[in-house]
């Protein structure tokens, strides 16, 4: 197994971040890595969508864990490389604003060997990616405000 986990603090509303979670029309907006999103239904515990990584064909994901405002969770399956990419995104309150942590778990038969290399990019990206997502929760709440 291979994991990676990185945590930063906003001052943007867990409900702005929520929205941009759940809208995941916003996700090619906060995440430079991600070029289409889609989901077959609401963002709800079972539903599948598809990702397409910038460079790369395009994922098949299901959505394993939604709990509103809170986290939610999610599987990639890997078949050709014999891995499954488990995502976890969470939200807290504390004294100095929101807490946003992403957790990610490379599991499967290769993991061991192949976790490693396919995650080397995410330990890069992950951070950045945290860094505009709350940049454009803080921008959204401006506009509103």
């Amino acid at each position: 197994m291979w994991k990676f986990e990185h945590t930063i603090t906003t001052t943007a509303k867990v409900e702005t971040i929520w929205k941009l979670y759940s809208d995941i029309t916003t996700w090619t907006e906060w995440d430079k890595g991600v070029v289409h999103a889609s989901l077959e239904g609401a963002f709800t515990q079972g539903t599948k969508g598809i990702l397409q990584p910038a460079g790369q064909e395009p994922l098949h994901f299901e959505l394993t864990d939604v709990q509103p405002f809170r986290r939610f969770s999610d599987v990639t399956d890997i078949p050709a490389l014999g891995i499954q990419v488990c995502f976890t995104h969470l939200l807290s309150e504390s004294q100095e604003g929101t807490r946003i942590s992403h957790k990610v778990q490379i599991i499967g038969p290769n993991a061991d060997q192949v976790g490693p290399k396919f995650g080397a990019h995410m330990v890069d990206g992950i951070p950045q990616t945290m860094e505009s997502l709350a940049s454009l929760a803080l921008d959204k709440e401006r506009h509103y405000a």
